[in-house]
């Protein structure tokens, strides 16, 4: 179903390869892709700035209806109404960010695209070809080989961003292992070709960057 719009988006990557380089190409439709994307994650920050202000009321009211659930999610309705928003004010724009994380991801891990050969993932950054995995590059050059440090700098600046996410969680996220999750797309990244673990490093980091400025810090 996302063909035509996979191979649209892998031919503009390659266009802007030609002037830029691959490397450079992965990070700047990485970034045009979120700066699309900015005014869905305004409104789902604001969204949870919402969730965040009404915890009170809505604890309030689960107290004072918690026995009878249809007059607590009237009542919890009422409040979100004259706020403004709603209780899923926040899922839509998620929702509707997915096809394009889906899209992006694919360009970067597909063998082919449109029935031909992905040439970006045969281009190469720092010397490592993008379509190289870091069990590969092990293989062939040993753990601080040239290549496998190439995919040991991006795990360190993965582990960076997800320590920056991990630090704005606070402590309000339950259970607490949840707040570890960030730490995962240093795992991932070392299942991922080059050309997807330098997708998700500007990612993340972007993400991490928006909820320095849109989300606030918990106490």
């Amino acid at each position: 179903m996302f063909d035509t719009v996979i191979d649209s988006a892998y031919r503009l990557i390659s266009a802007v390869s030609s002037l830029t380089g691959p490397p450079l190409a992965i990070v700047a439709f990485t970034v045009a892709v979120r700066l699309l994307l900015l005014p869905l994650s305004v409104r789902q920050a604001n969204a949870v700035k919402a969730r965040l202000r009404l915890a009170p009321q809505v604890e309030a009211l689960r107290k004072r209806f918690g026995r009878d659930p249809e007059r607590l999610l009237q009542e919890t309705s009422k409040l979100y109404a004259a706020e403004g928003t709603s209780m899923f004010a926040g899922i839509l724009p998620g929702l509707a960010q997915t096809p394009f994380f889906m899209v992006t991801y694919r360009v970067f891990v597909s063998a082919t695209i449109a029935g031909h050969p992905n040439l970006l993932l045969a281009q190469s950054a720092l010397g490592v070809p993008l379509g190289e995995h870091f069990a590969a590059a092990v293989a062939g050059g040993g753990l601080f080989g040239p290549a496998a440090l190439v995919f040991l700098g991006l795990f360190a600046l993965l582990a960076v961003v997800a320590w920056v996410t991990w630090w704005r969680m606070g402590d309000t996220v339950r259970p607490r292992v949840l707040r570890l999750l960030p730490f995962g797309t240093v795992l991932v990244a070392g299942f991922l070709p080059l050309a997807a673990g330098l997708y998700l490093l500007v990612s993340t980091a972007w993400t991490a960057a928006e909820r320095v400025v849109l989300y606030p810090r918990p106490a």
